[in-house]
């Protein structure tokens, strides 16, 4: 049950955007469409679970004065892996999320959740947490996507949902920068406002 704890508290109680609001330059930088957003929240899903699970593993071996130091090599180590890899299969949206695949190094999503859990729990509870904090990031970014692409452009994953009309003249706000703030920023008030009632 308490597996279980650690998996949902990043989806619900404790999302790192909507809640937490962690990881904000990603959110706001890549959120234009869902396809950007898919990518770069699986991208650190994948590393906030391999992360999680090996600093658990070797917490042990660690000196105290170095941790954070260990805790980005690992973490670079991972986003490496992603980079490489996505570049290889998948080259438009390795090019799209250009300069945030490396950035991923220094999330404080990752960094914080190797820190505060992954140094301290066993490795089913980190890799739950990985998991849980990673769906978490990749929903929040795929609500904020969705929206700013619906809005921005009328469409969807390429498919035209919006009447020819408003795809015409769509709300380009919504895929520059100040619609990233606008989305984030209403989401967030919404999410407060509901926890009120």
């Amino acid at each position: 049950m308490s597996a279980f704890k650690e998996f949902t508290k990043g989806f619900i109680k404790e999302n790192p955007v909507f809640i937490m609001a962690l990881g904000l330059c990603p959110t706001l930088a890549v959120s234009s469409s869902v396809m950007n957003a898919l990518g770069m929240g699986l991208a650190a899903t994948f590393v906030l679970i391999a992360s999680n699970a090996i600093i658990s593993l070797i917490k042990n071996l660690i000196p105290s004065k170095v941790r954070i130091p260990a805790y980005i090599v690992v973490i670079a180590s991972f986003v490496t892996v992603v980079d490489m890899s996505m570049n290889a299969y998948l080259p438009d949206l390795h090019k799209s999320l250009g300069i945030f695949i490396p950035l991923i190094v220094v999330n404080c999503i990752i960094l914080g959740r190797a820190e505060a859990f992954a140094s301290k729990n066993n490795l089913l509870s980190s890799v739950l947490d990985g998991l849980g904090m990673g769906l978490g990031f990749t929903f929040a970014l795929s609500v904020i996507g969705t929206i700013r692409e619906i809005l921005g452009v009328g469409q969807i994953l390429g498919h035209n949902i919006m009447w020819e009309s408003f795809r015409n003249q769509p709300m380009l706000i919504a895929v520059l920068a100040p619609g990233a703030f606008f989305t984030l920023g209403f989401l967030i008030a919404l999410i407060n406002l509901l926890k009120k009632k």
